[in-house]
């Protein structure tokens, strides 16, 4: 088992229902289950910073994609077999 570490979070009535809930019908603890929760956001939220830094780093290197280029990539997002 990983090494773990206590840490305190304030949350509304509401959320910490949902969580102990949540917790009951999966039969976890509430503290697996938030943990779950706090390791996906922390995921995500790194994954889109990376991203933002790769972008902004390829548009100061001038790495641009042409704004029409950019348009037309779009209008096909959504599209079957696009």
């Amino acid at each position: 088992m990983a090494e773990t570490t206590l840490i305190s979070v304030r949350v509304s009535k509401d959320l910490a229902k949902r969580l102990a809930k949540l917790a009951g019908v999966t039969e976890r603890s509430k503290s697996y289950v938030a943990g779950q929760a706090i390791e996906e956001f922390l995921t995500l939220q790194e994954w889109q910073v990376k991203a933002i830094r790769q972008g902004m780093a390829e548009a100061d290197a001038g790495k641009l994609m042409p704004h029409a280029e950019a348009v037309k990539r779009l209008k096909t997002w959504g599209r079957r077999g696009a």
